[in-house]
């Protein structure tokens, strides 16, 4: 049996409350199982709600305060305090299924890799609109590139912590832009480590209204891009001719589906992501997106 700690990064977002009420409904498979909360915030405004959860879960809680609004001192607070063999992500606006965190450790087990990814299943308001539901257009997967995962994201995974992983910290300077994830992901696998995926455990985001538009996508798929190349090595001319060319290859693609209100708007963030890609190349700066005082 493994041992468990599942961290949660919270800043002002009270969903906190659901996200543990789903984790508290967790079958554990005779797993040992500790959440660890970071709170990002100045203050310690989550400290309330999580001591109030604390008889509801039948788990330990450990509280960190980790201030303030940059998400890597929150993620590292939580790799400082983990002791056990694994370590689980999981964001404080998602609910995740019961069978959750015995799915990622069964293929955690089975397949030896460093990390295993599990699919977020956006849930769609009724305002969203029908492009947005019918291309499913807020879902998170992993990516495979020739068969093989290369990096991944910290909104549903499972990282095994032992060396030479148990080193690995996400980079401060990209705590208010994003793109922490997917640089921390390039280091485990730059050390050896093998991501896997396991389609079985679910984690379900619900879609606000403020992310709900075509300007809220472009702007993340953005970012994407320009996190990815900023981390490219090798000649940035040759980059830059290749990526140039998957801008023009989508941009062509956009055209041709004109009519289509779903793929029209896939090619075109597909284009706008190899625009990032450019942009990161060539050291463009990094808007701040993590942090600001908006309702969550």
């Amino acid at each position: 049996m493994a041992s468990i700690d599942i961290c949660i990064c919270t800043f002002r977002r009270t969903f906190l409350e659901k996200t543990l009420q789903s984790i508290a409904a967790l079958t554990t498979g005779g797993h040992s199982i500790r959440v660890i909360i970071a709170d990002n915030d100045h203050e310690p405004s989550a400290w309330a709600l999580v001591d109030e959860m604390r008889e509801q879960l039948p788990f330990a809680i450990t509280y960190v305060h980790a201030p303030a609004a940059n998400i890597c001192i929150a993620r590292n607070a939580c790799l400082d305090h983990a002791d056990a063999n694994f370590v689980a992500f999981v964001d404080d606006d998602e609910t995740v299924a019961p069978g959750w965190l015995e799915a990622l450790v069964d293929k955690a087990e089975a397949s030896q890799a460093a990390a295993v990814l599990g699919p977020v299943h956006a849930v769609y308001g009724p305002d969203a609109p029908r492009w947005m539901v019918d291309g499913d257009f807020h879902s998170t997967l992993p990516v495979f590139v020739g068969g093989i995962i290369r990096t991944g994201y910290t909104c549903n995974v499972l990282i095994r912590w032992s060396p030479p992983y148990k080193a690995l910290r996400f980079d401060l300077a990209l705590g208010q832009s994003g793109g922490e994830d997917t640089a921390f992901f390039y280091q485990l696998t730059a050390l050896g480590g093998t991501i896997a995926y396991a389609p079985d455990a679910l984690v379900e985001e619900p879609v606000p209204s403020e992310r709900a538009s075509m300007d809220w996508l472009v702007r993340r798929r953005l970012r994407f891009g320009q996190t990815h190349g900023m981390l490219q090595a090798g000649s940035r001319a040759k980059a830059l001719a290749v990526v140039g060319a998957k801008i023009g290859y989508c941009g062509a693609l956009t055209a041709l589906t004109t009519f289509s209100p779903v793929m029209r708007r896939k090619n075109w963030l597909r284009a706008v992501l190899h625009l990032g890609v450019a942009g990161g190349i060539l050291g463009v700066r990094q808007a701040t997106h993590y942090g600001q005082t908006l309702p969550r």
